[in-house]
């Protein structure tokens, strides 16, 4: 059984920084593609970023694009979303899980529905 945790979450000030982690336990995250997904206040679950399992290809929600980095360290068996030029609009819950389609194919496209093995996420708040 896969199991995700996210940390690394806070209260920072617009323009500031952070850097949420995902670690993994059961199973190795080698041969997975792996998708961070935030839910803001009243609004609906949305994709964020998406890596897939070689690392070789990465995936971003457009109001996202710049801002933020998805990695990955299978040695570690975790994987990363750096936050930079953080916004108010950034504000939400934010969660990890890994592409339900072995051959991930649903990394590119962002749907929640694509992923499983949920962690419990971590609050992100953007405030001044």
């Amino acid at each position: 059984q896969l199991q995700l945790v996210e940390s690394g979450g806070g209260l920072v000030q617009p323009g500031g920084s952070l850097r949420l982690s995902c670690a993994a336990s059961g199973l190795t995250l080698d041969r997975y593609a792996i998708g961070w997904f935030r839910q803001g206040p009243g609004k609906e679950r949305e994709g964020v970023s998406c890596i897939k399992s070689d690392g070789g290809s990465t995936y971003y929600t457009d109001s996202v694009k710049g801002r933020f980095t998805i990695s990955r360290n299978d040695a570690k068996n975790t994987a990363y979303l750096q936050m930079n030029s953080l916004k108010p609009e950034d504000t939400a819950d934010y969660y990890c899980a890994v592409d339900l389609d072995t051959l991930g194919s649903n990394c590119r496209h962002l749907d929640p529905v694509g992923f499983g093995s949920w962690g419990q996420g971590t609050q992100v708040t953007v405030s001044s």
